[in-house]
């Protein structure tokens, strides 16, 4: 039988802790099944068994889950994109990497960032850090310089790829999206690092 839980997800008489871990393994469930806007607080606790109380004690809004979901797949995406570019790459490197980082996720963590970005489209408040993250991605970029343009071109088809992809905005299979980065990379050069599952020859 299971124990109830009081307004902050906690048994009567028995601590229990809340795993932030698990509410956002389900949010992100619910998010990739049933799209962005099946994301509520109810929905969380529900496939969670703990209260709603539970699960805002935990995040406090669902802004504040969504920003939460949004901040565990950008460590995610970070730790990507330091095994490709290194520590401190150039402007340019640093284009290279989130290109190649962007073709090597795998399509549910694609689909998950692009449903939890258009979450944070529906609440123009909590995108500040989303606008800071993308305009550091070009910073230092010397738009007098040939290849400083060709990776800023890289980096937006890149995203433009990234989002007409899994906001559903057009049908593009895994073949094509492989073929369309061939043609993204070659604007910056090879890979900084080969494909997993492969190995490049000397």
């Amino acid at each position: 039988m299971k124990n109830k839980v009081d307004e902050q997800g906690r048994s009567p008489g028995r601590p229990r802790t809340i795993d932030r871990e698990h509410l956002l393994d389900a949010a992100e469930e619910i998010v990739t099944k049933h799209g962005a806007a099946a994301l509520t607080i109810d929905a969380v606790a529900k496939a969670t068994g703990i209260t709603k109380g539970g699960v805002q004690y935990a995040f406090g809004t669902k802004e504040g889950l969504i920003v939460a979901m949004f901040e565990r797949w950008g460590s995610s995406y970070d730790e990507l994109f330091r095994a490709i570019a290194g520590a401190n790459p150039a402007p340019v490197t640093a284009i290279r990497a989130h290109v190649e980082a962007t073709h090597r996720s795998d399509e549910a963590t694609q689909a998950k960032a692009a449903s939890l970005l258009a979450a944070l489209i529906r609440s123009p408040e909590d995108l500040a850090s989303t606008r800071a993250w993308y305009s550091s991605r070009t910073a230092g970029l010397d738009m007098s310089k040939s290849e400083d343009r060709r990776a800023r071109l890289a980096f937006l088809a890149t995203e433009g790829a990234f989002m007409l992809r899994f906001f559903g905005l057009m049908d593009i299979d895994q073949t094509e999206w492989l073929d369309m980065f061939k043609d993204i990379q070659a604007l910056v050069g090879e890979p900084l690092s080969p494909p997993r599952g492969s190995s490049r020859k000397h």
